[in-house]
């Protein structure tokens, strides 16, 4: 059988349709999971398969690719095994190829097909998980990238912050906010029993009753955009509700202290479902020299004290605030995302997932540096094969 002809029969396997009804269960092998992300593409006239040129994308991108240049580039290095479990010809494919295919692609889908195999897998791979799972929901700016009207592209993403993994993200339309993003986000991750948390512009009574239908667990932080609830909490009796937990932290040259007070709310409280709020002050300095400044924080949740303490939710309000690093911050700088004009079609928002799983990937593999991890699979490109799976 000639290679063009064994292309063909695999590109059809490719396409078969699962019967109406019928649960087809998520492959542990990302390749073969891929497979579920349509072909944009007219069938005629196209060289390479589609499940090819992603999956050299995103092995591409575990190796620290930020364009559609440095994903070429890669793929001219490939050794034959590794082009081979891609499902490459003997040629792979140019930039312009590799530029089409990810611009025309559905980045929502995508994202979709990427959260799904994640979830699926998580139980397989990762360590056992905590008995309250915590969502963190926070939006980022790509500064780079442009759409319609000279409008930067902003994207919202679930970020799970037990093991650094990046569970879903939508592009927000300029036509809408955050707000309106929020429930289609989650409606793709499975959310029962875990606590969501996000910063104070989602602190709304659509989101508590969307995620109490869900299953889920709110910390929601409150500021000036819900003045009376901000007031309300405010003139709690603080002063006499004693410390719960405390914290001391020396890094990254400042020294931080933390100190975490929680006290019930049975009634004058007028948000859905609030059972606690809870009062965090930090107080910081650079580690050298320089004045202390202090800051206070006040969240309201669903749980009560007997289901979560104040280290608990401590650790919670802490673990959404460390997206920015764990996250945002990887993206900007290892990746480059701020710096990237990549703004065509759905080039930014395919882009953007294809960070947020190498990321995820990484992590998975044990990498506390993502910059090291994509240096370290960039000079082998074989070592992208085992985080596949």
């Amino acid at each position: 059988m000639s290679v063009s002809s064994s292309l063909l029969i695999a590109d059809v396997l490719e396409q078969r349709q699962v019967p109406p009804g019928a649960l087809e269960p998520v492959p542990t092998d990302l390749l073969v999971a891929l497979r579920a992300v349509s072909d944009p593409r007219c069938r005629r006239g196209t060289r390479h398969r589609f499940n090819a040129v992603l999956g050299l994308a995103v092995c591409a991108v575990l190796a620290g690719a930020r364009s559609y240049t440095a994903i070429a580039e890669w793929a001219q290095d490939l050794t034959p095994t590794v082009g081979q479990r891609l499902g490459l010809g003997r040629l792979p494919p140019c930039e312009s190829t590799i530029r089409r295919v990810l611009q025309r692609l559905d980045g929502e889908h995508l994202s979709q097909v990427v959260s799904d195999w994640l979830a699926a897998t998580a139980l397989v791979v990762g360590a056992p998980r905590p008995a309250l799972r915590v969502i963190a929901v926070d939006g980022k700016t790509a500064r780079g990238a442009r759409v319609a009207g000279g409008r930067a592209v902003h994207l919202l993403a679930a970020f799970d912050a037990t093991d650094g993994t990046v569970l879903g993200q939508s592009v927000v339309d300029g036509k809408t906010n955050e707000i309106n993003a929020f429930a289609p986000l989650l409606e793709r991750i499975e959310l029962t029993g875990t606590l969501v948390t996000a910063d104070a512009l989602h602190t709304q009574r659509g989101h508590v009753r969307y995620l109490r239908e869900r299953g889920a667990h709110y910390l929601l932080t409150v500021k000036a955009n819900q003045p009376t609830l901000l007031r309300q909490l405010r003139q709690l009796p603080w002063p006499q509700v004693p410390v719960a937990d405390r914290t001391h932290d020396k890094a990254h040259g400042r020294v931080e202290s933390r100190t975490v007070k929680l006290t019930t709310v049975t009634a004058g409280i007028g948000f859905p479902d609030a059972a606690t709020a809870v009062q965090i002050t930090r107080r910081r300095r650079p580690t050298a020299a320089g004045r202390w400044q202090t800051e206070t924080v006040h969240a309201i949740t669903d749980l009560d004290v007997r289901q979560a303490n104040a280290a608990t939710l401590a650790d919670a309000a802490r673990a959404h605030w460390g997206i920015e690093n764990r996250l945002h911050w990887v993206r900007d700088v290892t990746f480059a995302e701020d710096l990237s004009q990549i703004r065509t079609g759905n080039g930014h928002a395919v882009m953007a997932t294809l960070r947020n799983l190498a990321i995820s990937l990484h992590r998975r593999a044990g990498a506390t540096n993502i910059a090291a991890a994509c240096r370290h699979v960039s000079r082998h490109p074989s070592r992208t094969l085992p985080l596949l799976l």
